[in-house]
């Protein structure tokens, strides 16, 4: 039950939708409380200062390009670290699940069993298999030369 559940877990979409739901949401709004505290006022004073630092007005219209600037800020932060924090290590577990799973030995084929049935018959009954010249492997059935 608790693998099931692990599996399910680990699966590639349930990871993204919580990526995407938890983690980003979180992380958004640890980053832009830190856009807003540290670099709002550090544009302002690059900008020129004051309550309208950051913006260009042109016939009376503001153009908030600090504000902008922040949004930019905030995504490419996101995005980096829920990327570094969740994205690479996860992919590095699943790599690991991978190189765990090995192949395991084929199955004989239905002809082999049927091959190895009949021997084990033969044998049971104080014959052995007899040898056929079709080739390796394959053996004459009762009756035949």
């Amino acid at each position: 039950m608790i693998k099931g559940f692990k599996d399910f877990l680990l699966r590639g979409n349930i990871v993204d939708l919580a990526v995407a739901v938890v983690i980003g949401t979180a992380f958004t709004a640890l980053v832009a409380a830190f856009t807003a505290s540290f670099l709002e006022p550090l544009i302002a004073l690059i900008g020129g200062g004051g309550v309208n630092g950051g913006s260009v007005e042109v016939d009376g219209q503001f153009f908030t390009w600090g504000a902008f600037l922040n949004a930019v800020i905030t995504f490419v932060l996101t995005a980096a670290v829920v990327y570094f924090v969740v994205v690479l290590p996860m992919k590095a577990l699943i790599e690991r699940r991978k190189r765990g799973e090995e192949a395991g030995p084929s199955e004989p084929t239905q002809v082999e069993l049927l091959v190895e049935i009949r021997d084990l018959l033969l044998a049971q009954q104080g014959q052995g298999p007899g040898t056929d010249p079709s080739g390796p492997g394959t053996t004459s059935l009762p009756g035949q030369l």
